[in-house]
């Protein structure tokens, strides 16, 4: 066979032969950090933090009453939305006058929203630094137990957001208290002057539903005994755990050569 013959078979030869083939990056995670409590209650954090803040900023809800005019025995339904960031001087609605067919316009009373928003702001840095976590244990393992400062910083944010959980928790339990207060019916039914002049007679109406904000309470409350839970196991990965167990052996050693 000539020269010029073999070239030709010889590139499509080269052509056929499969490339290198691509790695899939999952493979490279250390997925069995995932089964041991440091892992798996960082999955949970990461749960429970999005539970928290979707509960709760996306919650929204509606209050009632109902107005009878004595004058022409017209009966008119009030109704008002809210929701988050509950601004509820910012709701408003129409009361009837019962003088002809004029309303007047009033406003719900309160604001708690700062309380909301420190929760629902607290649950997405801590929906971001789980996952930041979990990238940081699953993909760069090695570097995580061979560095000592990494386990103690890890440690010292795991402490400020457990701290930082209680207060967010309770804060908006405390809020919440007040928006179940301030949203009542019988709330509504105070502030409107027209069921206080004789002039109509005014009813409660529908409660507002407010068990999604309850369960963002709750979420709050676990979140705090999660993060809790999560510190002794995280101070393990810390050098000043490892360290404790190598003093007291060397204590024991120096007490058997004195003896």
């Amino acid at each position: 066979m000539s020269s010029a013959d073999s070239t030709p078979a010889a590139a499509a030869l080269e052509k056929a032969e499969p490339g290198p083939q691509k790695k899939n990056p999952l493979l490279g995670l250390h997925w069995r950090r995932l089964e041991e409590p440091l892992g798996f209650i960082k999955v949970l954090e990461w749960l429970f933090a999005v539970f928290a803040f979707g509960s709760c900023g996306s919650y929204s809800g509606e209050t009632a009453a109902t107005v009878r005019c004595n004058a022409d025995n017209n009966m008119t339904a009030v109704s008002v939305h809210f929701g988050y960031p509950f601004r509820l001087y910012q709701q408003r609605y129409e009361m009837p006058l019962c003088e002809g067919s004029g309303k007047r316009i009033l406003h719900l009373s309160g604001d708690f929203s700062s309380s909301a928003e420190f929760f629902v702001t607290m649950g997405v840095f801590a929906f971001l630094y789980t996952l930041a976590a979990l990238v940081l244990y699953l993909g760069f393992h090695a570097l995580y137990t061979k560095n000592r400062n990494l386990p103690i910083v890890d440690f010292c944010v795991t402490g400020a957001f457990t701290f930082l959980w209680l207060v967010a928790a309770s804060a908006w339990g405390k809020g919440l208290m007040d928006v179940k207060s301030a949203t009542h019916p019988t709330s509504l039914i105070a502030a409107m002057p027209v069921c206080h002049l004789h002039k109509a007679v005014c009813n409660a109406g529908a409660m507002p539903s407010l068990g999604l904000a309850n369960i963002s309470v709750l979420f709050g409350f676990l979140n705090f005994l999660l993060w809790a839970g999560n510190c002794w196991f995280v101070f393990k990965e810390t050098a000043w755990h490892t360290q404790t167990p190598s003093k007291e052996n060397s204590l024991e050693q120096g007490d058997s050569e004195r003896q």
